[in-house]
């Protein structure tokens, strides 16, 4: 009794302790979803923005002469505007109800927005007007006669929504289901000021470039004798670039084990979460906490310093061989000058 009840006591203890990771389990590998943001260090786009699936390793440090100066920042930003697309597939018996029964779609959409208060704006993205074809047999003596003919039209249209209040999403997502349009295709996200955004990140990247320069002079480093290179690079993220997908674990049924049956497995739908850029390798990050999707801008910021190659040693001037002479005066007052030799 007293090992079936430490073995039960086992199995509740790693029980517990999985129950804390809970219901996530990573589909991204299998591409199941066109946009997932694959989750392993060699695949998707992680290696754009930095991501590593895995601890690094502790290297031993390599000492140089020449300085490596890798800074990162990123700023987390709420969007000042949006807009949301969705796209309408109509079609009729003729060109002329087909047109009409989309502009009436549209139309409701309008109305029931602005009856609401809504202040947003609105455009039609054409994409095609095609259409429709069937085959009409015709009969003859020896034959038949396949014709096709056209039966209908379908007219296909993106209707963009543009708004900036964020809670306005839930008066869109209803006008557009009470005039049955469903397929919300995307929801893009735009920030205003942004080149204010790039300045208060290249300020800040100057600032620690200041630091680290004291550093190195604290180390004894002459910034001076040291040439610079830069490289530089900024990018935009927006939330739609970073949703992941999962499914959850698979429970078996109670039911079953009372009932003594088999199995029964319950197959669990493919679920989606926003999973932002981590903020772990960056130096500067601006509005770390995040409550809801942001725009993430990130700037980083390169920099070599070489030592400068040594001054040439300006050659040193050939000695003059020194050319004795010698006066002589003779008693009568000529002077002769005679030259000696070197040696």
């Amino acid at each position: 009794m007293k090992i079936i009840s430490s073995t039960f006591l086992i199995l509740c203890t790693l029980s517990l302790s999985a129950q804390h990771l809970g219901n996530f389990n990573n589909q991204a590998s299998q591409m199941e979803i066109s946009r997932a943001n694959i989750a392993t260090a060699d695949m998707g786009n992680a290696r754009v923005i930095g991501y590593n699936a895995r601890p690094v390793a502790s290297v031993a440090l390599q000492p140089s002469n020449v300085l490596n100066l890798n800074l990162r920042s990123l700023y987390n930003v709420e969007a000042t505007d949006y807009t949301a697309v969705f796209n309408i597939n109509q079609v009729g018996e003729t060109a002329d109800e087909t047109t009409q029964l989309m502009s009436d779609k549209i139309n409701a959409i309008k109305a029931e927005l602005r009856g609401k208060g809504f202040n947003g704006k609105f455009a039609v993205d054409m994409i095609s007007f095609i259409p429709q074809y069937e085959i009409e047999v015709t009969k003859k003596l020896f034959s038949k006669t396949y014709t096709e003919v056209p039966v209908g039209f379908e007219l296909q249209q993106n209707l963009l929504i543009s708004y900036r209040d964020d809670a306005d999403f839930e008066k869109i997502l209803s006008a557009c289901a009470s005039a049955e349009v469903y397929n919300l295709v995307k929801v893009d996200y735009y920030v205003k000021n942004l080149e204010a955004i790039y300045a208060d990140l290249q300020t800040k990247l100057l600032t620690e470039v200041k630091k680290k320069k004291e550093y190195y002079t604290a180390l004894g480093f002459d910034m001076s004798e040291y040439d610079v290179h830069m490289a530089d690079a900024k990018y935009y993220h927006m939330p739609k670039d970073h949703y992941k997908s999962y499914v959850a674990a698979n429970n078996i049924s109670m039911d079953a084990l009372k009932q003594k049956k088999g199995v029964t497995r319950i197959k669990k739908p493919i679920s989606y979460y926003y999973d932002p850029i981590a903020h772990s390798g960056y130096d500067i990050v601006v509005n770390a906490a995040i409550t809801k999707p942001v725009i993430q801008l990130g700037m980083d910021l390169t920099l070599r310093y070489v030592p400068k190659p040594a001054k040439p040693i300006a050659p040193v001037a050939p000695v003059k061989e020194p050319k004795p002479k010698v006066y002589v005066i003779s008693p009568t007052g000529p002077v002769d000058i005679k030259q000696l030799p070197n040696s």
